[in-house]
């Protein structure tokens, strides 16, 4: 398969033409206070679609032989990238077929119906994204349907690059580093193959979520390496490999790979909602919170952060709001033992938790025979300095207390 290079992504422009959203590139004041630099956010949440995934399957579906679409094209995706495939279809006016897990929430499913309307047939295989895929795999081989890759793929990568390309007209002058979210690579690759070719000098550094960091991986391990374990809360980015075209892109080309916490990437989505007005998805606030935590800390400006996409489901707030509280310290939860008499739940309430300590959460069983009974408690403090008083006083209690610490696996059924 051909190396993709930066003229690809000049050609995907010209392809891409205007058919899909020029977004907006704004200063936030917030980041450019923490960081010292003027940073400006790259909005591909307002894209059509609400994700840059449209970019790269535009520019590979438009690039299609006569023959090729006639046979029409398939992709598995629950989300951003079957809205792009589905776009792109219905503007094509060619037949193409999104696999998806049959657990896929009905919003989505109806999101991807809505843009593609009756260009799009949607399938239900398995009941696991993988399954999905492999029956999409399955179904292009036998049909002879165009397999359209959410990343790796170079037509899909030099799509994915017309957004920086876009940036570069857009800034005021030329940005001193790009920060990009990393999934599979194809956003990253495509951004590296324009941007040093052109500015060179320009430092470009991905993120990738701390529970799925395949990119990093694939560097220590000189190839796509596969994880084993990929914590999927940021979903838009929570990929197990890196792409096969997209790796010696990264290794060759980008400056620097890190990874945050998912919990900071909330803190950062509540930022970007309350402050900014902008509702992002956890991987399109990947770019920004390496900044609003000091992973990046840039020498000079401007920098770029790509807000790379903007589909969240509104019934995620809590785990996000959860998950905040939980990185920024405010959020701890304990195993108490009650004894099984009158007064010990009085005492917890008076002698150990103080002003600015709330009770959150209290599951409690009562074992008829059993002379204690252990409860879980959550306790918000509204500043997380707050926390060794309050250790001392459950040290000081006669109840014996034990803190559960995030990586306990009883952590899995708070979160």
């Amino acid at each position: 398969m051909r190396v993709p290079t930066g003229l690809d992504v000049d050609e995907a422009a010209e392809c891409i033409g205007t058919t899909v959203r020029t977004t907006p590139l704004e200063t936030s004041e917030r980041l450019s206070a923490i960081a010292g630099v003027d940073v400006l956010l790259k909005r591909e949440d307002l894209q059509v679609g609400r994700s840059y995934k449209v970019r790269g399957a535009y520019n590979l579906i438009s690039n299609l032989s006569d023959d090729q679409r006639a046979a029409g094209v398939v992709c598995a995706s629950a989300g951003n990238h079957a809205q792009g495939v589905a776009f792109a279809c219905r503007e094509l006016k060619i037949h193409g077929k999104v696999f998806l897990p049959s657990t896929t929430p009905r919003q989505k499913r109806r999101r991807i119906q809505d843009i593609g309307g009756g260009w799009i047939e949607q399938i239900y295989a398995g009941t696991t994204f993988d399954e999905a895929a492999a029956a999409s795999r399955e179904y292009s081989e036998e049909h002879g349907a165009t397999y359209v890759h959410p990343f790796d793929d170079p037509l899909t990568i030099a799509g994915q690059g017309t957004v920086v390309r876009e940036v570069i007209r857009q800034a005021y002058i030329r940005p001193a580093h790009v920060i990009v979210p990393v999934g599979g690579g194809g956003l990253l690759a495509g951004t590296a193959l324009w941007l040093k070719e052109h500015y060179p000098a320009t430092r470009l550094i991905g993120v990738e979520p701390a529970g799925a960091a395949s990119m990093r991986a694939a560097l220590d391990h000189g190839g796509p390496h596969r994880l084993t374990n990929v914590d999927g809360f940021v979903d838009g980015a929570a990929v197990a490999r890196a792409g096969d075209n997209t790796y010696p892109i990264v290794a060759e080309l980008v400056d620097e790979i890190i990874s945050v916490d998912e919990g900071a990437v909330c803190t950062e989505m509540m930022e970007l909602y309350q402050i900014e007005g902008i509702i992002a998805e956890p991987a399109g606030a990947l770019a920004s919170t390496a900044l609003a935590t000091g992973a990046v800390k840039p020498e000079s400006g401007p920098v770029v952060c790509l807000v790379s996409g903007g589909n969240n489901d509104i019934s995620r707030y809590d785990e996000i709001l959860e998950r905040s509280l939980v990185h920024e310290g405010l959020r701890h939860y304990f195993l108490v033992t009650f004894p099984q008499e009158p007064g010990a739940l009085r005492h917890f309430l008076d002698e150990v938790l103080s002003e600015g300590e709330d009770i959150v959460l209290f599951e409690y069983t009562k074992k008829n025979n059993r002379e204690t009974g252990p409860a879980l408690v959550g306790i918000d403090i509204d500043n997380r300095e707050r926390l060794g008083g309050l250790l001392e006083r459950m040290e000081a209690s006669p109840l014996s207390i034990d803190k559960l610490q995030p990586d306990s696996p009883i952590f899995s059924f708070l979160l």
